[in-house]
């Protein structure tokens, strides 16, 4: 079963992500902080990670750069309820990940969680959108 981490200091959020994660059959592990997110993240594996981009005590950006240092092909999304994400691709570490605008659906959602495993996996080597609107 895939495995993967979300990190959302917005609890329902993490929870509504987490639910329909599991229902299509992914295995889940939870985190509020970007510290926490790294700490799960260097202590175990994980197939793709869903990193909310504001998080309250931190930059999910900068969680992103430093996840993707340690393992350069994890498969990413990104999520936001801002609608601007220019310039989020910038450096090396910020390519192939897919940017989803909340709010979103579950089918959205796994749609994202699709593209960013594909896009890590020789298929797509730019940036990808998937935003909501």
């Amino acid at each position: 079963m895939p495995r993967i981490l979300v990190v959302d200091d917005q609890k329902d959020v993490r929870a509504m992500i987490s639910m329909v994660l599991r229902v299509n059959q992914f295995e889940v592990t939870e985190a509020g902080t970007a510290p926490d997110g790294l700490r799960l993240f260097r202590d175990q594996s994980f197939d793709a990670v869903i990193v909310d981009i504001y998080l309250e005590d931190s930059n999910g950006l900068e969680l992103v750069s430093e996840m993707r240092r340690l393992v350069p092909d994890v498969p990413v999304v990104a999520v936001s309820g801002m609608s601007a994400f220019d310039g989020a691709a910038m450096s090396d570490e910020l390519t192939r990940v897919v940017y989803l605008q909340k709010p979103f659906r579950p089918a959205e959602l796994m749609h994202a969680v699709d593209m960013a495993r594909a896009a890590t996996h020789g298929r797509d080597a730019t940036a990808l959108s998937a935003c909501a609107g």
